[in-house]
């Protein structure tokens, strides 16, 4: 039986499988951005799919907690659109 790795939602450290998260990339040339594959090369901060944590990632400044490091509002809002779009799309 093959193990699946598991992640702790950055909002409610909660764990969970790895696949069952949305994941935000931060990458080697400082580029941050959703990573709908969750293979993207990077420092992932992983979010769980429950509305109340959703809201309160996209609502506060979790990014710049999870990367240690100021994030320009535009990347914000990039990241925001794109989940928001992910979010649509599993209801």
């Amino acid at each position: 039986m093959k193990k699946i790795p598991q992640r702790t939602c950055v909002i409610c450290h909660s764990k969970f499988d790895k696949r069952d998260l949305l994941r935000i990339v931060s990458d080697k040339s400082g580029e941050i951005f959703f990573d709908p594959t969750g293979k993207a090369n990077g420092r992932g901060a992983y979010v769980c799919k429950s509305e109340a944590c959703l809201e309160q990632f996209l609502t506060k400044n979790y990014l710049e907690r999870a990367f240690k490091r100021k994030v320009d509002k535009e990347v914000v809002e990039a990241v925001r659109q794109k989940l928001s779009e992910r979010v649509k799309m599993m209801k």
